[in-house]
This record gives C-alpha cells, sequence and structure tokens, in this order.
C-alpha cells in the first residue's frame, strides 16, 4: 500500500482569498488549450478564425464553467438544489460535471460560430484535440483534493484518503488523469495530422466524434475502479451514472461519425 501525499489543497492565502491548487489546475488547462489552439491556427493558416480567437477563448471558458456546474445541478444532485437554488450559482463549494461542462461548450461554441459566420466542425476539432490535458490537470486537482476516489482494493499501489474511510482504495484520480487525460491528447494530437484515406483529410467534425467514443469508453472503463457518488450508488444495481452518460457520449460520436461520413463523401 501506498502512502496518500498529504498536501495542503490551499497553496497561499491572504485574508479571506486562497489560491487552491484545483483552481490552479484550471486556469493551467485554459491556458495549455489557448497556446495549442493557437498553434493549429498559426500552423494550418485558419484566417478566418484569427480575429474571433481570443472571444471564442472567453466564450468557452464561461461556458465550461456555467455548463459543468448545471450539469452537476440537473445529473447529480438535481433534488438538492431544487430545494436551495440560490445555492446553484456557489461553485466554490463544489460540484462540477464533466458531462454539463461538454454539453455547454458545445452549445456556447456552437452559437458563437453560428453569429458570426465560422465553421462550427473546424473550431471544435482545433479545440477537442487539446482539452484531454485540461481534464489531465483537472483529475490531479481532484487527487491533491483526495475527492473522486476509488473503490476499494488490495492492489500495491492502494491508497488510504483521507475522507474515504480506512481502507485502502484505488487512485483512480490518477487513472482517468492517465487515461483520459494524456493517452486521449496523444491519440487525438496524432491522428489531427493523418490522412483519413490517401489525399483526403478527415472529414471537419471527425475529431470531435473521436473525442467522443473516445472520452466515453476510457471513462466507462475507469469508473470500474472508482467509488459511486454515496448520495446516487450504482443505477440499476449495475452501472454508476458517470457510465450512463458516458455512453450517451459514445452514442452520439458514433451517430455524428456517420452523418459527417455521408456529408463528406456525398460531396
Amino acid at each position: 500500500m501506498m502512502t496518500f501525499p498529504d498536501i495542503d489543497p490551499v497553496i497561499f492565502g491572504i485574508g479571506p482569498l486562497q489560491v487552491r491548487w484545483y483552481g490552479l489546475m484550471y486556469v493551467l488547462g485554459f491556458t495549455a488549450t489557448y497556446f495549442l489552439v493557437l498553434k493549429q491556427i498559426r500552423d494550418f493558416s485558419y484566417k478566418a478564425l484569427e480575429p474571433y480567437f481570443e472571444n471564442l477563448n472567453l466564450i468557452l471558458i464561461l461556458s465550461v464553467v456555467v455548463g459543468g456546474r448545471l450539469g452537476y445541478v440537473l445529473f447529480y444532485n438535481f433534488s438538492y438544489y431544487i430545494q436551495h437554488p440560490l445555492e446553484i450559482p456557489a461553485t466554490w463549494t463544489g460540484g462540477m460535471s464533466f458531462h454539463g461542462a461538454c454539453i455547454g461548450c458545445l452549445a456556447g461554441g456552437y452559437l458563437y460560430t453560428k453569429k458570426n459566420k465560422l465553421d462550427f466542425w473546424t473550431c471544435a476539432d482545433l479545440y477537442v484535440v487539446t482539452m484531454p490535458i485540461g481534464f489531465a490537470l483537472g483529475r490531479f486537482g481532484n487527487f491533491i483534493n483526495g475527492e473522486l476516489f476509488g473503490r476499494t482494493t488490495t492492489v500495491p499501489w492502494a491508497m488510504v484518503f483521507p475522507g474515504g474511510g480506512p481502507l485502502p482504495r484505488h487512485p483512480s484520480q490518477l487513472y482517468q488523469m492517465m487515461l483520459e487525460g494524456f493517452l486521449l491528447f496523444a491519440i487525438l494530437w496524432f491522428f489531427k495530422d493523418r490522412p483519413w484515406k490517401k489525399n483526403r483529410n478527415w472529414p471537419h467534425g471527425s475529431m470531435l466524434s473521436f473525442f467522443l467514443v473516445g472520452y466515453g469508453c476510457l471513462r466507462i472503463f475507469v469508473e470500474l475502479f472508482r467509488e459511486p457518488d454515496q448520495h446516487i450508488g450504482f443505477m440499476f444495481g449495475v452501472i454508476t451514472r458517470g457510465q450512463l452518460l458516458s455512453g450517451l457520449m459514445v452514442l452520439g460520436g458514433i451517430i455524428l461519425w456517420k452523418i459527417r461520413i455521408n456529408q463528406y463523401t456525398q460531396k
């Protein structure tokens, strides 16, 4: 068994103001996406996007935060927040949903690109190949906080988490960091520059569909090691809420791929 590294979640504080590792991970994730997308714009000369790049980033950041919070409220704790609606904006108390953030990001990006006559599929592909870096950093923040830990186990790398009782558990946050984060980033970043067929590039929207399928499958797998939310438990006695939502992601990604391929081959 390994010892959980008891790192103070607060980096430093000035009066009531606290700078936390988890918040810093969000900032680093957004920063990584910013520079990686900018690199792609310059490498591939997406000149149409350049004048809108800064504003689009701001819209996506706001969409991630709003979508993540509303997703948590709707998917994970609706019965509580319907009785305490004034607590919904209190993101500093914790409670964000990846699936909600994903929906929010897609919705915000779609509305902005439509308003400014940009190609949504091209913009989506530019961003989704970079987003797993942010996921990796976010999961590391979860690990530092000692939250979202795994199920009990006897593997040699198991840890006793401060809020997880006396039994050793899977460090599932690190599994997610490696799989949903770094592995997914490596796959998407590799395929984005590879031709679909000889002398034919991937249809716009392909990376988005790969992202939905890839993240969904990896999340379903990692949820096998992650402790379900205590107030939800297993749905139908078998699957977690995260697996159900991720299954819908996979289905959506497959449908999107079929649609984009059909549209591409008919041109």
